[in-house]
């Protein structure tokens, strides 16, 4: 397996961002970071030829108390994928902003991951509802959601016959 590439990638962020990375397998590479060093981060593979943001993603770690945030951003060039990967609290779940670097398409997944998470994107001017336009609850998407609860008070009647089997 050739990584020389990637290789080379992760060295050179480590000497100009004095952040580690590590080569996962071939075309893969993981930059775990903290959320005060994203932009810059950011900024600096995409002037590198990480032009293609293709995703952004939460994961929920409800008993650590803390959102995981992964951007996969892709190299057509060198067909690499580098995933950056941040944690925030979840509490005040709060991080800056990608779409200065990567636009529109950043801008989509933040507004997802506003609306399903609650997490606050700064900078970004645009995180009205992208699913849930008629939404009145807390995001859905969050561990301590709990969905059976908010659908029975929500659009069932206890004292609805036909419904009460919904309430044992």
């Amino acid at each position: 397996m050739e990584v020389v590439v990637e290789e080379r990638i992760v060295k050179d962020i480590k000497a100009n961002l004095n952040i580690a990375g590590e080569v996962k397998r071939s075309r893969r590479i993981l930059i775990t970071l903290e959320k005060e060093d994203l932009l810059k981060v950011s900024e600096w593979i995409k002037g590198r030829g990480f032009e293609h943001l293709s995703a952004i993603s939460v994961v929920d770690w409800l008993e650590a108390g803390i959102y995981e945030i992964t951007y996969h951003v892709w190299s057509q060039e060198d067909k690499i994928l580098i995933t950056l990967k941040t944690s925030i609290n979840r509490q005040k779940a709060v991080i800056d902003s990608v779409i200065s670097v990567w636009d529109r398409s950043a801008g989509i997944h933040e507004r997802e991951l506003h609306e399903l998470f609650g997490v606050n994107f700064e900078g970004n001017p645009d995180l009205v509802p992208l699913f849930l336009e008629d939404w009145e609850g807390p995001p859905p998407f969050r561990k301590d959601f709990n969905w059976r609860e908010y659908t029975g008070e929500k659009y069932y009647d206890q004292e609805n016959e036909r419904e009460h089997v919904y309430y044992e």
